[in-house]
């Protein structure tokens, strides 16, 4: 084998975000855009002769040209093995599975996750450590450092690797072994959960709907559903994935996949629905007319993981996101459990599962997951509810509104507000800065401003800080508004206001969210000059 050693410049704009490195595809395709990235991967981990790689991503756009790069990358960067998916295939979740299953050194994923796919839509790289989670900022920053000085890359001259046969193949000394993509995970989610009591439900006549999205979950979500448990073949739509996931935006809320909610809405509904985005990392959970919001998910799985025999010794704590409401808390209190409010991003939530402090924490972003891996994970949250209603035998709806009459209500939105110019969207941000001193005890109607600051985290495990987090707004009866730009976008900005209010009385849970929130939406479009400074009269995306 034959190793190159290129001369290269450095790219100024590899700054990774909150999941990783993601620009458009043809920002990618650049000459020396991806190998530079790669390098700085290969020279800022340091990995040991002969180490073991994990390799995959969700299948959009630019998946496979990617991998045949990094694979000629990582021979001659010293790997002894590298393991990647067949086709190029690899959910999020499934590489940490892998990750931490064979102990590699750590894992390389191709996802812009929940983003758009296509020749003119979105890619990402991110390197996850040895724990199976996404590299903390510690080397992210690293990273970042080596690719504005990066002088050279090095690439083995080798025939492509033939990715849709399973199999070891050899580039020089370094063995690649295509792997089957789904088998692994689907062994551990058979570990977790109550395959038996589920496939009895389904075969009851409990109907389900599963949308892959034209993502990566299709294979995953037929031979788990279809294959292990019996549902019908035709409980999964869009299971096939495709490298501009159909065309589609592979989110799973309530407007982008429209086509599962107008199923669940419809008439005739299935008892259940969910959906899973680009990578397979996040779900969105329905009941026959009827959505769970993702703060009340993490709850329930919380109140409810008695039930599940992976989680029947009990749980050691939950974590949630600061922007993912308190409903999470108000279990944790109950069961006597601690309950962590970090920044978000899963990294922070992989530091508090290796001390063994948490066992499930969640995202209001429609992630949630627990200590089987480092990284959310879309199927195994359905998979958990599937068991909660396997047990229970109670609808969705029934199943949420008990825990409310429990534990209460936490009213909750999110409004987003998408591809806004990064300038307005900064400006909205620093007004709200700019403003912490005259907002503080200021009165709005029969609300009181308690609390006004900039989120920051110190790390109980590692003591690292985490400043600038987000904009909180808590008032006197613990309602609250939050402002937060997203890190997960590539054009524009994303600007996100979460809007949070508690209410204890049983008469008033069956209220519409956007109804019963009306006041706090009304303050924070007035604090925030938010339509003045956009020009956007509605969000893009309420959930």
């Amino acid at each position: 084998m034959q190793i190159r050693t290129i001369a290269t410049a450095p790219y100024t704009d590899q700054k990774p975000g909150t999941s990783g490195l993601r620009k458009r595809v043809p920002v990618f395709q650049q000459a020396r855009y991806l190998e530079n990235f790669a390098q700085s991967i290969f020279d800022t981990i340091a990995a040991p002769p002969d180490a073991t790689l994990v390799l995959g991503g969700d299948g959009r756009y630019y998946n496979r040209e990617a991998i045949q790069i990094i694979l000629k990358m990582a021979a001659a960067n010293g790997f002894g093995r590298v393991l990647v998916g067949q086709g190029g295939i690899l959910s999020t979740p499934a590489a940490s599975c892998l990750i931490r299953k064979y102990r590699t050194h750590g894992g390389i994923i191709l996802s812009a996750s929940h983003n758009p796919g296509g020749p003119d839509g979105d890619f990402g790289i991110k390197y996850n450590t040895a724990n199976g989670g996404p590299a903390p900022e510690k080397i992210t920053d690293a990273i970042f450092a080596q690719s504005k000085k990066i002088a050279q890359y090095r690439i083995a001259d080798a025939a492509d690797v033939e990715l849709d046969r399973t199999g070891d193949y050899e580039i020089g000394d370094m063995t690649v072994s295509v792997i089957d993509p789904v088998e692994a995970y689907a062994e551990l989610m058979e570990s977790l959960f109550d395959f038996a009591a589920i496939r009895a439900l389904l075969a009851s006549g409990f109907r389900i709907k599963f949308d892959a999205m034209h993502a990566v979950t299709g294979p995953y979500a037929r031979e788990i559903f279809v294959n292990r448990l019996g549902a019908p073949a035709d409980s999964i739509m869009n299971a096939v994935p495709l490298p501009d996931f159909g065309g589609g935006h592979p989110d799973p809320n309530l407007t982008y996949a429209h086509e599962l909610v107008e199923v669940l809405y419809g008439d005739g509904a299935p008892d259940f629905g969910a959906a899973s985005d680009g990578d397979g990392d996040r779900n969105m959970i329905l009941g026959k007319h009827f959505f769970v919001t993702p703060s009340d998910s993490l709850a329930i799985l919380a109140a409810n993981a008695h039930l599940v025999p992976g989680y029947q010794q009990g749980l050691a704590g939950i974590a949630r996101s600061m922007p993912t409401s308190a409903a999470a808390d108000r279990v944790a209190k109950a069961l006597g459990i601690p309950c962590y409010e970090t920044p978000t991003g899963w990294k922070f939530f992989g530091n508090l599962m290796d001390a063994g402090k948490v066992t499930l924490c969640g995202e209001e972003s429609f992630g949630t997951g627990s200590d089987h891996i480092r990284e959310k994970d879309g199927l195994w949250a359905v998979l958990f509810w599937l068991n909660i209603l396997a047990v229970r035998k109670q609808s969705v709806e029934a199943i949420v509104f008990e825990h409310w009459a429990r534990f209460g209500r936490n009213v909750y939105s999110r409004h987003d507000y998408e591809d806004i110019p990064a300038d307005a969207a900064n400006g909205v941000m620093k007004l709200l800065q700019d403003r912490f001193a005259e907002l503080r005890g200021a009165q709005f109607g029969h609300l009181r401003v308690k609390v006004c600051d900039d989120f920051s985290y110190t790390d109980p495990v590692d003591g690292s800080v985490s400043t600038g987090q987000g904009v909180r707004i808590i008032f006197t009866d613990d309602s609250r508004i939050v402002f937060r730009l997203s890190g997960t976008g590539t054009g524009g900005a994303t600007l996100r206001i979460y809007l949070e209010s508690f209410e204890p009385d049983v008469s008033k849970h069956h209220l519409d969210a956007q109804q019963a929130l009306a006041t706090l939406i009304s303050i924070a479009l007035q604090i925030s000059e938010l339509r003045k400074r956009t020009g956007r009269e509605q969000p893009t995306v309420i959930t």
